[in-house]
């Protein structure tokens, strides 16, 4: 990659960001890349100044050819949007921290059966991982509890 050219303006604005430190994933160590770049260091000596792979270099200098300032913030992931509503989610939730019903024969719940008896029982649909998962998600170990 060829040492990229910065006017006035664009040098100005990397450097305001700097902040004394090595890579830590932040805006000032992409922006230091930059510079250091446009200085005509290598991607693999600035990949050893800031202690990261050149892989991030070249991606960082990459979405700064790109996007400008505004590509050294990371972007948030869009994500797909939740199967199961939050309202669902409080329902497991809730029911997760009580004692199972006596016709269930349980003495406490697992993943696999609270995802039986929500399918059964209240025709919520949901498997033993999406449960188990919630259930890290919130600190929860039913089978570790004291139900109430």
């Amino acid at each position: 990659m060829d040492a990229m050219e910065l006017t006035n303006e664009d040098r100005a604005s990397l450097e305001a960001l700097l902040r004394p430190a090595g890579y830590d994933g932040s805006v000032s160590a992409r922006a230091q890349m930059v510079l250091w770049q446009a200085d005509g260091r290598s991607v693999a000596e600035i990949a050893q100044m800031s202690g990261t792979s050149k892989q991030t270099v070249y991606t960082w200098l990459g979405r700064y050819q790109v996007y400008g300032v505004d590509g050294l913030v990371s972007r948030v992931p869009t994500g797909r949007p939740r199967d199961i509503s939050d309202e669902v989610r409080s329902q497991i939730l809730a029911l997760s921290q009580q004692t199972p019903p006596d016709e269930t024969g349980l003495s406490h719940w697992s993943s696999r059966e609270m995802a039986r008896y929500l399918k059964q029982r209240l025709g919520i649909s949901v498997s033993h991982n999406f449960v188990a998962s919630l259930w890290r998600e919130h600190d929860l170990q039913p089978h570790r509890q004291r139900n109430v």
